[in-house]
């Protein structure tokens, strides 16, 4: 593993408020975001759905008066005629066992998509999060960085201004040197605002505005996962976590359409009361639905779900790629961001200093002034590019990091 980036320490080391760190801003906003209550609500909802599922339907219960007489002296009276009878009936259906597991086998899948989708929103918090956290740490680091720079131009104002008082310099030089030092205040002022954006980004998920300072951030240069690891475990990653799910639905769904070309039975009983003395009469009714024009019916319906199971897993193994397309990609981009990170610490930012120093030893022996005003626009430039380097960098990191749901391991 390549060696581990040192980081400039942040200015606020010293305050008093306690420092948030990425870890504890990660599990905060886990704790108590409102998407992932939703989430529990729609994995309550399912379970509730599951426990139900597979169930008889309700008994149809049935009133009415069967022979009534519509002629004769007694017509439409309930004791109009001796044939007539008050009945109340109760029936019940009775589906296949086949379409009653099959719909548990559903609900079952339910249940699994909208765990895997909790779990997923879970880890696409914690990435949303770390990425916020990233980019306030980052432009943090980056604005102290450039407010150092701005006590170095204020020594070179000073400088330019005694040479024009010694009589060995112009004012061109004091007045170019003052517009380089306006432009970093503007550069100043850009990335104070990205940090209050950063920072506001990060407040949506804890539900609170951030104002602490933020702690060091982890090592960029350690993944806890390598990449060999995390191509063999694709399935497992937060995107593709609800696809087994989906093929468990669609094994369903095909399995109920199955089911349909199984006789559906009823069973009815009804009680008849007759007038006059008369006895009362029992009637007992069994049923059964006849599948008997299946090509045109309930084989289309098969058909259809069997080409629906078909899309589902040739999704699912389009999307294996994409992700695993995904973690090539990220890791190429964070090992090439590491190596960067590392030329600019040890070699770049030291020599752009030292360009810089020599450069104004220079202008004060009586040198031109544009050798230094260029030495200190690379100067800013390296700089400038090193803090934005670092915060990809630990973009790239998260983005890695968070691939797998806490405690799984490749």
């Amino acid at each position: 593993m390549a060696a581990a980036i040192f980081f400039v320490s942040p200015a606020w080391a010293d305050d008093p408020a306690s420092p948030l760190t990425l870890e504890t801003a990660t599990r905060q906003a886990a704790s108590q975001a409102p998407l992932l209550e939703a989430r529990y609500a729609q994995q309550q909802s399912a379970h509730e759905e599951a426990a139900r599922a597979g169930a008889l339907p309700d008994p149809q219960l049935s009133v009415g008066i069967d022979n009534l007489a519509i002629q004769g002296a007694g017509a439409f009276t309930a004791g109009g005629d001796t044939m007539t009878m008050r009945t109340v009936g109760l029936t019940q259906v009775l589906p296949s066992r086949a379409k009653r597991q099959a719909q548990r086998d559903l609900a079952d899948a339910n249940v699994e998509q909208a765990t895997s989708t909790t779990v997923m929103t879970r880890l696409g918090i914690e990435q949303q999060v770390a990425d916020a956290w990233v980019n306030a740490w980052g432009a943090h680091h980056e604005l102290k960085m450039l407010q150092s720079m701005r006590r170095e131009w204020a020594v070179d104002v000073e400088v330019a201004q005694a040479r024009l008082r010694g009589g060995a310099g112009s004012a061109a030089d004091v007045l170019a040197m003052r517009m380089e030092a306006l432009d970093l205040e503007n550069r100043i002022d850009d990335v104070t605002s990205r940090e209050t954006q950063a920072r506001a980004a990060l407040g949506r998920w804890l539900g609170h505005p951030v104002t602490e300072p933020l702690a060091d951030p982890p090592d960029f240069s350690v993944l806890p996962h390598d990449e060999p690891s995390l191509l063999t475990s694709v399935d497992r990653q937060g995107n593709l976590l609800d696809w087994p799910a989906r093929e468990q639905e669609a094994e369903a769904a095909l399995a109920e359409a199955e089911a349909e070309k199984h006789p559906e039975w009823s069973v009815g009983l009804t009680y008849g009361s007759r007038v006059r003395g008369l006895s009362d009469m029992v009637s007992l009714q069994v049923g059964v639905s006849l599948p008997l024009f299946t090509r045109n019916r309930q084989d289309r319906g098969i058909s259809a779900r069997s080409a629906d199971l078909d899309a589902v897993r040739a999704e699912h193994d389009d999307a294996k790629r994409q992700q695993a397309e995904a973690v090539q990609t990220g890791w190429a981009q964070w090992d090439a961001l590491g190596r960067q990170t590392r030329r600019h610490v040890n070699e770049l930012l030291p020599q752009a200093n030292d360009r810089a120093a020599l450069a104004l030893a220079t202008y004060r022996g009586g040198g031109d002034i544009e050798p230094l005003l260029e030495a200190r626009r690379a100067e800013i430039t390296h700089h400038t590019d090193y803090a934005r380097m670092l915060t990809d960098y630990g973009r790239a990191w998260a983005a890695l990091t968070y691939l797998l749901p806490e405690g799984d391991s490749p």
